[in-house]
Formats: C-alpha cells, structure tokens, sequence
C-alpha cells in the first residue's frame, strides 16, 4: 500500500488536472462561439480579435456575446472621446479643421451615451421568462441605441471630408474608423441575437 504522503499528492496532482480540464472546456467553448458567430459580421478578423481578447465574464451564448461586443464598441468610443477633446483643445485656429474636431467631440460623445444605453438594456434583456412583445421592444431599444451610435461615428469622419490630409485628420479618421467598425459588429450581434431571442448556441459547461 502506498505511504499515505504519495496518496496525497496524487490527489492533488488529479485535482489541478480536473480543473484545468474544466477550464480548458470554457475557453473552448467562448472560442467556438467567438468564431461562429464573427464568420459573417461586418469586419470578421476584427470581431475575432476583439471578443477573443475580452476580459470580462465568460461568454456562454448570445446575449453574453453581444454585451461583450457592446462593452468592447463602449470602451474604444471612451477612449476616442479623450483623444479627440485632446486634440480639439490643442489644435491651431484653422477654422473648418476646429469646427470639424468640435462636432466630432460631441458626435462622439453622443455615441458614448447611445451605447451606454444599449449596454444597459442587453443587461436586462429578458430571453427567457418574459412575452414576446416586451422582448421586441427590448431588442427594438438596443437596435435604435446601436445603430445611432453608429450614425454618430460616420458623421464625425463625415466633417474631415474634404479636408487636406494631415496628422490630426489621419489620426481621427484612424480612432474613428475602428470605433465604427467595432459597432457595427456590436450592432451584427445584437440583430443575430434578436433572431435568435439568445437561445441557440448555448455552451453547456
């Protein structure tokens, strides 16, 4: 019979190797969600590199996929809403170049809130338990939010048109491009996720 100290170790060798088994099963089963889902958004290789890279909650179905997009869409609009006030408080008085950053800084801004409100009606979205008629309206919320956000971002690159190339307008165009982008994926989400009402695709841990 082995000592009783080999019998330990065993024990907690068999543990470590049951729960990075378990763990190593969550993580394939975000990626497979990640990947099904992206192959027919808007930007498919950014979607997969964006929600691959997320570092929230574990994402097990729709509904968790297209909070993650927003949350994702949200956190790239913040920190395009600092830049951008950066470069509009610093910029030379060239009058369509200022006039230009000054909307963008509110078109932006304005977007920040659109997708705030999203945010906050995914997570109270009821894909189970509740009438079909307040699920629409839910989802109807969440697309109308969505998809004006991302009006926002087009019509902020909408005012450099036109204008010289530069630092400041390639360096916009660059921040806005990718909030754009990421949005419209979020928004590809949550209109999957209204076909759907969040139920196929569930990851069974």
């Amino acid at each position: 019979m082995a000592p009783p100290q080999n019998l330990f170790l065993v024990a907690i060798a068999f543990a470590v190797i049951f729960t990075a088994s378990i763990v190593h099963g969550r993580h394939n089963g975000a990626e497979d969600i990640v990947h099904s889902s992206c192959e027919h958004a808007s930007y498919p290789s950014l979607c997969v590199r964006t929600l691959s890279s997320y570092s929230g909650p574990t994402i097990t179905n729709r509904r968790d996929l297209a909070q993650a997009a927003i949350k994702i869409s949200l956190s790239h609009a913040q920190s395009a809403a600092k830049k951008l006030a950066v470069v509009r408080d610093s910029v030379g008085k060239k009058k369509q170049e200022k006039a230009a950053l000054v909307d963008c800084v509110e078109m932006i801004g304005d977007s920040v809130d659109e997708l705030s409100r999203t945010l906050g009606v995914l997570k109270h979205l009821r894909v189970s338990g509740g009438s079909a008629k307040e699920f629409r309206w839910q989802m109807s919320n969440a697309q109308t939010w969505a998809s004006a956000a991302l009006t926002d971002d087009d019509t902020c690159l909408d005012g450099f048109q036109g204008m010289d190339d530069g630092e400041i307008k390639t360096e916009v165009k660059q921040w806005m491009t990718k909030v754009a982008r990421v949005t419209s994926n979020a928004l590809y989400m949550i209109n999957q996720l209204d076909e759907t009402r969040g139920k196929p695709h569930d990851v069974h841990l």
